[in-house]
């Protein structure tokens, strides 16, 4: 079966940027392209600098389009779509979507492998996440991916791709860890405002 896989996404690289598109919606979609989109873009990025944003955005409608897949699955058929994964994911998928909706979706998004993104996309399906936000921060999270690895296929050429296996795992976590700082700040901020808007609805009473 990986040898048919293989077959498919080699004839899908032959119609470059729709191919690139192809190989990240099959990807996203649960069906297993070996190597996934990854290493199409940068090696498709290294052979045509020119090319590589149209390659990087290919990947990136691609596998936002291809998260549809579980997104739908969760969402027709409810929890029983999650009975494959142990309880303990099935307990942090919930509880994280429940509380953080779109940010623990971005997060996810940038998160290394063994992250378990594929019970974050039925779970959001599950709960009937708002699709709109659940396509926004998936396309965010996949944006800094694939131009991340455009960029180094552009400057390191071949040398890109162990670059990125060697690299990405704390680059990844290290994006992520960004994003809840910018998450926490919000928050603070927010909750600054309201406390403003209570202080001076209380002045006006007073008044």
């Amino acid at each position: 079966m990986k040898g048919f896989f293989l077959k498919i996404k080699n004839w899908l690289i032959g119609f470059g940027a729709f191919g690139v598109f192809g190989i990240a919606l099959l990807d996203a979609a649960l069906i297993p392209i070996p190597g996934g989109p990854d290493a199409v873009v940068m090696t498709l990025s290294h052979l045509n600098h020119a090319m590589m944003p149209v390659y990087v955005l290919a990947a990136v409608l691609g596998s936002t389009l291809g998260c549809l897949v579980p997104y739908w699955i969760g969402r027709a058929s409810g929890e029983a779509a999650l009975r494959n994964f142990s309880a303990e994911k099935r307990e942090r998928a919930n509880r994280l979507i429940a509380r953080y909706d779109v940010w623990a979706m971005l997060v996810g998004a940038v998160l290394p492998p063994p992250f378990p993104l594929k019970v974050f996309l039925i779970t959001a399906g599950v709960f009937r996440m708002n699709l709109w936000r659940f396509l926004i921060a998936l396309g965010a999270g996949r944006s800094l991916r694939f131009v991340l690895e455009g960029v180094l296929a552009v400057r390191y050429g071949d040398q890109a791709m162990e670059i990125f296996r060697h690299h990405y795992p704390k680059i990844g976590l290290g994006i992520a860890a960004a994003i809840i700082v910018i998450f926490i700040i919000n928050t603070l901020l927010r909750r600054r405002q309201r406390g403003e808007d209570i202080s001076d609805g209380d002045l006006r009473t007073a008044e």
